[in-house]
């Protein structure tokens, strides 16, 4: 059983280095180390300009406590086929769960404590000693116990290990790890899910209903409907708009956002092959010209609506040139050539 979960285990990392190879690029460690630089000396002038009102700060400690103890999850790499072909090894299946569980406290909980003994001279600052601070750590570590405890116990209780839910929990943790994955490439296995949202149907007539709409009417509904595309595109254009809105350096801000709203343009070009499945859109009576004309003015109004969202949130004149020359760059020279490259 051991060596079966072992080789899941290996047979997922092996696949996460795959990608992993295009989330380290060149370009990406650069803006990352940048970025870290950025951050340590802004923590240095936070420690050495400690502001006298501590309000801001307990609030931030406040949010980001509680997100250090929800993060971890336990890695069962149960697949589906195993609640029938592994029932009878039940006891086995469980005792390897209770020991991943433990791994996980491992790992998380260093993690965790690893982020708080950076902050350890942001507390002393606040007026903890450093007794204070280690039963603090400890507290949290008995927390971050229990937590995973809780996460455990909604598909193992006792003795008792509910397949369903176990499978479905170790699918949508591998899936949460592959749509990282899939900001940077094209990742394989990631399922999506489609919801109506009726409520949003009145944005579909906005697109006219004419023949040589016909690809920009299915972009639309598919965009609108799955929950990757659409949820996607709110995460990264609020995060772009607050890193225009909250961070004052000019180019930081502004690179940040760009970074963000690159990223959208880059991964909804996947829309392009959303239908390669369905086989009757080969009946259709468009060709591939329109269905790239139609890709390149869908994504060009979604760019556009980030840009006009972006400069909503600005607050100077130069960071907001910056930003409409960027967003013209990627909509009207980047976007018309990876779309070439990819029909090539």
């Amino acid at each position: 059983m051991k060596a079966l979960f072992l080789k899941r285990r290996q047979d997922f990392q092996k696949q996460q280095n795959k990608y992993l190879r295009y989330v380290l690029n060149d370009h990406f460690v650069l803006v990352l180390m940048f970025l870290l630089g950025f951050a340590m000396v802004q923590y240095g002038q936070l420690l050495n300009h400690f502001p006298t009102n501590h309000l801001p700060i307990q609030v931030c400690l406040g949010i980001l406590i509680p997100l250090l103890l929800s993060m971890g999850s336990i890695a069962t790499y149960l697949e589906e086929a195993d609640q029938h072909f592994l029932l009878p090894k039940e006891e086995e299946v469980i005792s390897y769960i209770k020991q991943a569980e433990r791994l996980s406290f491992l790992l998380w909980g260093t993690l965790q404590t690893a982020v708080l003994l950076f902050l350890y001279p942001i507390f002393r600052r606040l007026g903890l000693s450093l007794f204070i601070f280690i039963i603090l750590v400890l507290i949290l570590l008995a927390l971050k116990r229990v937590v995973l405890s809780r996460k455990t116990r909604y598909f193992l209780r006792g003795n008792r290990l509910d397949w369903a839910k176990a499978v479905a929990f170790e699918s949508n943790r591998k899936q949460s790890i592959l749509k990282f994955y899939s900001l940077f490439t094209t990742v394989k296995g990631i399922s999506t899910k489609v919801k109506e949202r009726t409520y949003l149907n009145p944005l579909l007539k906005l697109v006219k209903q004419t023949p040589s709409n016909l690809w920009l009417s299915l972009y639309a509904r598919a965009f609108l409907r799955s929950s990757d595309y659409l949820g996607l595109f709110l995460r990264l254009m609020l995060l772009s708009s607050l890193s225009v809105f909250f961070i004052h350096n000019l180019y930081l801000s502004v690179s940040l956002a760009l970074i963000f709203n690159y990223l959208v343009v880059f991964q909804l070009l996947s829309l392009y092959y959303h239908y390669d499945y369905h086989y009757m859109t080969s009946l259709y009576p468009e060709n591939s010209l329109s269905k790239k004309k139609n890709m390149l003015s869908f994504l060009r109004g979604l760019s556009f609506l980030m840009l006009i969202v972006n400069m909503l949130c600005c607050s100077s004149a130069p960071k907001a040139l910056i930003l409409i020359v960027g967003m013209v760059f990627i909509a009207c020279i980047y976007l018309p050539y990876k779309l070439k490259k990819i029909i090539d």
